[in-house]
């Protein structure tokens, strides 16, 4: 099978959808498929090139065996709407250019919340004659709006119109969540043309390990109980709360909370933290994929924060899965949802209500006192980690590409449940 991707987001990018990509895409070349992934010059979320690559037209790399074709776009921060908007539709525009140029694919699959990302897929296939297949990684423009970044207004209605276009052309919708579904299907969309695929973990990257005693004495936390948030320091994360609850913990120094990504909001963030004189908050700038075990292993605990908002209780965040891998217990504080009732059947961890800072810092203390507690959570969060593994994703997420190939893409629901997973 010819599989043609479009992402925005790829390796060197740490970013949710760059690493899901990208991990399941090597699966589906150790199955004897050929992949070809167009996205752009890795810049996020600073709007920043990485160093040794260039913002040109056209360019291909081989990375462990997938063809690779990056664009040029018009590079923003991850933050503001007009010039984040410029980027999504210049990707849309390169990346559908240069899919007319590539070898005609089987499929055309292209992932969200990078929208417009989604749009080029579907033009694409429309133009080649190919069957296209959107992956939902979130319900956008909802998304955007629930964290303020715009207001509901007429472009906004455009743009959900456009959504609802997209999920009814394409051959398949493949979603990261239940609620993703119900939400299309409450909508007037298929409920047989929607597939769930739950994100997961690459089981042999994410492993328990000691700390790197250097690491731990660099970043001043040898000795400490550390709690911590890994990944995208965002509007939709609220981390304010982070702060706030580490305000009610300043006189316990034998707590850590740790900080480790970038985002939008990181510069707030450590200027707020300043201002409060947090010593017991500690930011680590983004580290390359590689060394992200290494992070994870500071920590006693895995930090999973989501804002206030009812959008996002069908939201997963792929960081549970990254810390059932480590075998650290999770604290999940956000709406309750879907990502609340993995976390609890899978007695991997606590919850607690989201922006609630008493209640994170009482579960903090909880535990930061109890090594026991964290102990049985701890090997019930490592022991679920073979039930969301990246590998069974990956075959998911083939069974769709194939049932679509073969026209059957009115069928691809359901899939096998993760809980069902062996």
């Amino acid at each position: 099978m010819r599989i043609l991707f479009l992402t925005e987001n790829f390796p060197p990018e740490t970013n949710a959808a760059a690493t899901r990509v990208y991990e399941r895409a090597l699966y589906w070349l150790k199955a004897g498929h050929r992949v070809t992934v167009i996205t752009c010059a890795p810049n996020f979320p600073h709007g920043r090139l990485f160093d040794g690559y260039e913002n040109r037209w056209h360019q291909v790399e081989d990375m462990d065996g997938l063809r690779v074709v990056r664009v040029k776009t018009y590079i923003a921060a991850n933050k503001g709407t007009v010039r984040r908007s410029l980027d999504f539709v210049s990707f849309m525009v390169t990346a559908f250019s240069a899919g007319l140029f590539e070898e005609k694919p089987d499929v055309i699959a292209a992932t969200s919340p990078q929208f417009f990302a989604a749009v080029g897929g579907w033009l694409l296939g429309a133009a080649r004659r190919v069957p296209f297949v959107f992956e939902l990684g979130d319900l956008w423009p909802a998304s955007i709006v629930a964290v303020g970044a715009m207001r509901p207004s007429l472009p906004i209605r455009l743009v959900e119109k456009l959504e609802l276009f997209l999920y009814r052309r394409s051959a398949a919708v493949v979603a990261l969540t239940n609620a993703f579904k119900a939400n299309l299907v409450r909508r007037g969309i298929d409920a047989g043309k929607i597939a769930v695929v739950i994100n997961g973990v690459d089981i042999w990257r994410y492993a328990p390990g000691e700390r790197d005693p250097a690491l731990a004495t660099e970043w001043k936390v040898a000795g400490k109980f550390v709690a911590g948030y890994v990944g995208t320091h965002g509007m939709a994360h609220a981390l304010t709360n982070l702060l706030d609850a580490a305000e009610r913990l300043r006189g316990d120094d034998s707590i850590r909370i740790l900080l480790a990504g970038a985002g939008a909001e990181r510069d707030a963030l450590i200027a707020d933290a300043d201002r409060r004189d947090l010593s017991n908050v500690i930011f680590m700038p983004p580290q390359p994929k590689e060394r992200m075990p290494d992070v994870w292993r500071l920590c006693d605990v895995a930090l999973v924060h989501l804002k206030n908002s009812p959008v996002f209780e069908d939201v997963i965040p792929s960081k549970i899965f990254e810390a059932m891998g480590m075998g650290l217990p999770v604290l999940l504080a956000a709406p309750s949802g879907e990502a609340r009732a993995i976390v609890e059947e899978d007695q991997a961890g606590l919850y607690v209500s989201a922006e609630n800072p008493d209640a994170l810092a009482e579960a903090l203390r909880r535990l930061a006192g109890d090594t026991g507690l964290r102990r049985r959570l701890a090997d019930a969060s490592h022991a679920a980690a073979p039930r969301h593994s990246r590998e069974h994703q990956a075959q998911e997420m083939l069974q769709v590409l194939e049932k679509v190939i073969a026209g059957e893409g009115h069928s691809v629901a359901p899939l096998p449940m993760a809980k069902d997973r062996a």
